[in-house]
């Protein structure tokens, strides 16, 4: 019988699943559901060591001889420091130890009373990685606890070995054994360039692959995408890959519009068995939504630092090499059974795109990017303006930015403007109030040179909370959720010596659009388009509708 601690009961199935196989323990109250689960399970031979301070050399031993991971378990306070010249020697001679530390829960750290200290994290950078491991409470819990745990033990061994630190919280009732059996845990695992060929049976044999591809450069979409076109299975992407694909393949970056036309009982069968993600960010929540609920049977996320990043929540192995090395070496593996599934998700891209009829910031942002010139760049803004870009195409050779490594509305203004400082091509800003004025100090800038063009969409407050299920439109907390203001752009902008306009009508949004993309206008330009926020949001949702009918 062990623990039925569900955090111990993950730690101890993901040691046995990555061949952890030898615990060395030092005695504790706080400590003993762990001991009590490593001695009791037959996959680990487990060593008594009183002395903690001793207890981590003999753990370094072990590892010397065994060359494996070896863990050091011990309980809460002091106990954890005296394990701390153990860890130092580890690190500096690339030995791989795992610190498994019990800790008391963290409300009473501080309080005065016993052996609590801060543990998370107290070995600072002489460790390769430091894990803390909540109580599982909820099913996030349990995901969360074990991909810490996955990526801890990963860690350990990753390029050069080293210590790694998994504290464990644990709250009384400590001694509870009812468990009869190990839980099934997802395992994640690494693999590296020249063990590639042991995904190639998954690969041949997967009907249904997906590959999704997040923010690329424009060089590194370059290089990709050749070899992306002979991808044999679905190709997702947004504009932020800089990806311009053809055929069949090239419908399916407008699939965020597409999956809003599906019900909850259609999603499934768009589902892939095989999901494989490379590059950065990705925009689309309803595809996020979609494949955390509708899990494949592997995800491969394609790395070439080898971090563990596990967006959908269904990561099995992270493959360590460069995603062209990896296009190519599955190439070899392909087969032609994904046709079905690539023509069930064409059919569903080739959604219409219907020009809205109302003034509205989608009229807008579809009249900017349909007039963009060829070889101009694209600057999106977080919130609004990535997402409703998203609905509308781009002609190829457009390359397109966003800060969405944190997707913050601060600096998007700066980053475009310190892009086309040094750029010879038009520069094309779309953004919304808010983002614009948190950085309208961006025009404060002698760097400012004619080929900036902005289209700044103004309904006086943060439309998108507008657009988001289940806000109460009606609360009184809901104006400061949405910072409503009545500011406008036109005094600043014209003191930082840009050309301003103003558009409060599809002529004038017309006229605007043409001054923003001459390319003989020897001025950077701002044109300011205001929207009454209700027509917006009815518009966008009459948008959405209409993909339905």
């Amino acid at each position: 019988m062990y623990s039925e601690k569900k955090n111990i009961l993950q730690l101890v199935s993901l040691l046995e699943l990555h061949g952890v196989r030898t615990v060395v323990l030092c005695p504790g109250s706080r400590n003993t559901p762990l001991i009590h689960t490593f001695v009791t399970h037959k996959a680990f031979e487990c060593f008594s060591v009183t002395d903690e301070r001793s207890a981590g050399f003999v753990a370094l031993g072990l590892a010397q001889e065994r060359n494996t991971p070896v863990v050091v378990c011990c309980t809460s306070g002091t106990a954890l420091l005296n394990i701390h010249p153990a860890v130092c020697e580890a690190f500096y001679q690339h030995l791989p130890l795992i610190v498994v530390s019990a800790d008391r829960p963290q409300a009473w750290i501080g309080q005065m009373d016993g052996q609590t200290l801060p543990q998370p994290g107290v070995f600072g950078p002489l460790v390769k990685k430091s894990v803390h491991l909540p109580e599982i409470l909820s099913e996030e819990d349990e995901w969360y606890c074990n991909r810490m745990v996955n990526e801890a033990i990963l860690e350990c061994t990753h390029r050069e070995c080293g210590p790694v630190q998994i504290n464990i919280a644990l709250s009384e009732p400590l001694f509870q054994y009812g468990a009869t059996a190990m839980p099934e845990v997802r395992c994640i695992r690494r693999v590296e360039a020249d063990r590639i060929s042991d995904l190639a049976t998954a690969f041949r044999t997967a009907e249904r692959r997906m590959l999704i591809c997040g923010q690329l450069t424009p060089a590194q979409a370059a290089r990709l995408q050749p070899l992306l076109q002979q991808f044999d299975g679905v190709v997702l992407s947004e504009h932020l890959s800089n990806l311009h694909l053809k055929d069949e393949k090239s419908s399916l970056c407008y699939f965020d519009a597409a999956l809003s036309t599906l019900g909850e009982a259609q999603q499934k069968e768009f589902a892939p068995d095989l999901l494989i993600t490379m590059g950065g960010h990705i925009v689309s929540k309803r595809l996020k939504k979609m494949l955390r609920k509708y899990s494949p049977r592997e995800h491969w996320h394609i790395t070439p630092q080898g971090e563990v990043v596990d967006l959908f929540c269904a990561l099995t192995h992270v493959v360590e090499m460069k995603p062209e090395d990896f296009l190519c070496a599955v190439s070899t593996a392909a087969n032609d059974e994904t046709s079905g599934f690539l023509k069930q998700w064409a059919d569903l891209c080739r959604v219409p795109q219907p020009a809205p009829e109302t003034f509205s910031s989608l009229m807008a942002v579809g009249h900017l990017l349909g007039a963009l010139p060829k070889s101009s760049c694209l600057h999106l803004a977080n919130s609004s303006a990535v997402r409703l870009a998203a609905l509308y195409p781009i002609a190829s050779g457009i390359r397109v930015f966003c800060n969405r490594g944190t997707s913050g509305i601060e600096g998007s203004l700066s980053t475009a403007i310190g892009y086309a400082s040094v750029s010879k091509e038009l520069n094309f800003v779309l953004i919304g109030d808010l983002s614009f004025f948190y950085d309208m100090n961006a025009l404060w800038n002698g760097a400012i040179r004619s080929n900036l063009r902005i289209l700044l969409l103004n309904n006086q407050g943060g439309g998108i909370f507008h657009t988001l299920p289940g806000m109460d439109l009606e609360s009184p907390s809901c104006r400061y959720v949405e910072a409503i203001h009545g500011a406008t752009a036109r005094g600043w902008v014209k003191d930082c010596g840009l050309v301003y306009f103003k558009a409060e009508t599809r002529e004038q949004l017309a006229e605007g659009i043409r001054l923003l993309t001459d390319p003989h206008l020897d001025a950077p330009v701002l044109v300011e388009v205001f929207i009454d926020i209700e027509h917006d949001t009815e518009a966008f949702k009459a948008f959405f509708d209409s993909l339905k009918n």
